[in-house]
């Protein structure tokens, strides 16, 4: 075991401005479509987690060639057809995100290839990508978990499909496998993230999109060539998410966050810790190649008030619920949040480690299978010591257990375990931390 992270008393009034890492979603699908342009493409602020080092690294083993400096990175690719070579492995290492949108990219590789990840990531399910990946002509190993091996076609065949989990990591490989198609495939495809339907639009990709109210009707037809794509990578909404929480829960507290990716389909915690009463504000808003960015500004906010959640904001939030139920535990009365079985299907079973954190806590929650109550208690005093330990190396259930440190009240000791683990995501977490303190 690790050495744990203790922490024993709460965090300080601050009145601070901060900036957090490039975002996670676009930094990956960054790599990947550069990978795919003869030419070369620059990014600066790509985040330097291990996460994008291993989208680094892959493209790197299909040919790309890959600088990286302190402030910007270069890739130069090798256009849509990989160079072939015989018992390549790849290695997605914790990442759901590339390990699902890679296999889309490879879509037209003729020879077998293997893709591995981490403990955690082997337990994940690649169904999800596997059947529509089949329809265009791709074949794969019986299991459906990692390790698999996949062997891609010479001639994909445009698709139409139907995706109805809200899953962006679906689509998106859906989109990168149509690329290499003949042809146009049609996805209609549940409300999720659109970064890749962004960056298709602001790299000429031909794509017609229709949006109804529960899902929208992509169409994406097959391309010779792309464009090099030159990024300045703005922060991680999900990252800057342990801040918000942070600065509401704290005492007399004041933060600005600058220059933070606030597209309309990441910001459900925005709109939820809103309705719970918290106080927040957008400033500065700017629109970046099709990317909305602003400033965040929060206060400490008393009377948090519980919330019956809207599903309507679930794929808006997946990734930030576990920050979001601490908030429900410091609210007056009982938080209601239901569809909620995907986040069990993330590097942990969240659901299940939200609650359970909760409860080491002293908060009484009711727990099913896809949902959750939270029973609330603004003057909750935690009277025991707490250990968070054998998580699955998930760096949100570490980054949610040091936010509730550092916010309830507590006669015993917190020790947080494998603080290593938000290399994946958000490295600079408690350098950044420490300049609240």
């Amino acid at each position: 075991m690790k050495k744990s992270l203790k922490i024993n008393k709460l965090i300080n009034s601050f009145n601070k401005t901060i900036s957090v890492e490039g975002d996670k979603s676009l930094s990956i699908r960054w790599v990947l479509l550069s990978s795919l342009s003869k030419k070369k493409s620059v990014a600066y602020n790509l985040l330097k987690s291990e996460d994008v080092f291993s989208a680094l690294h892959c493209v790197k083993k299909l040919g790309a060639k890959v600088k990286m400096s302190k402030d910007k990175c270069i890739i130069i690719g090798v256009g849509l057809n990989y160079k072939q070579k015989e018992n390549l492995i790849l290695n997605a290492g914790n990442s759901g995100t590339l390990g699902r949108l890679i296999l889309g990219l490879l879509i037209n590789y003729d020879n077998k290839i293997k893709l591995t990840g981490d403990k955690s990531l082997s337990k994940r399910d690649f169904s999800r990508v596997i059947k529509p990946l089949k329809k265009f002509g791709a074949s794969f190993s019986l299991k459906k978990t990692l390790p698999l091996t996949m062997k891609g076609i010479n001639k994909p065949k445009s698709i139409d499909y139907i995706e109805n989990k809200g899953s962006a990591q679906c689509k998106t490989s859906i989109m990168l496998a149509a690329l290499k198609s003949e042809g146009v495939t049609k996805i209609k495809a549940k409300k999720s993230r659109d970064h890749t339907e962004i960056l298709f639009k602001y790299l000429k990709i031909p794509l017609r999109i229709k949006k109804y109210k529960k899902y929208d009707i992509i169409q994406v037809r097959g391309v010779k060539n792309i464009k090099p794509l030159n990024y300045k990578i703005p922060g991680d909404i999900s990252s800057c998410s342990f801040f918000i929480v942070l600065t509401i829960l704290s005492e007399d507290s004041k933060l600005l966050i600058k220059n933070i990716n606030i597209n309309p389909s990441r910001i459900g915690i925005i709109d939820i810790l809103k309705k719970m009463g918290a106080s927040i504000k957008i400033l500065n808003k700017k629109n970046y190649k099709g990317e909305k960015t602003a400033d965040i500004f929060v206060k400490s906010s008393k009377n948090l008030k519980a919330i019956n959640c809207p599903t309507k904001y679930n794929s808006r939030a997946i990734d930030e619920f576990l920050i979001i139920f601490l908030v429900a535990a410091k609210s007056k009365g009982i938080s209601i949040f239901k569809n909620l079985a995907e986040l069990n299907q993330k590097e942990s079973p969240r659901l299940i480690w939200g609650s359970k954190i909760l409860n080491y806590m002293g908060i009484r929650t009711k727990l099913t299978k896809n949902s959750i109550k939270i029973y609330g208690n603004p003057n909750l005093i935690i009277k025991n010591n707490i250990q968070i330990k054998n998580f699955l190396k998930d760096h949100r259930v570490f980054m949610m257990s040091v936010i509730a440190a550092l916010t309830f009240k507590t006669k015993g000791n917190w020790d947080i375990y494998d603080f290593e683990s938000i290399k994946t995501s958000f490295p600079t977490f408690l350098k950044t931390l420490k300049k609240l303190m």
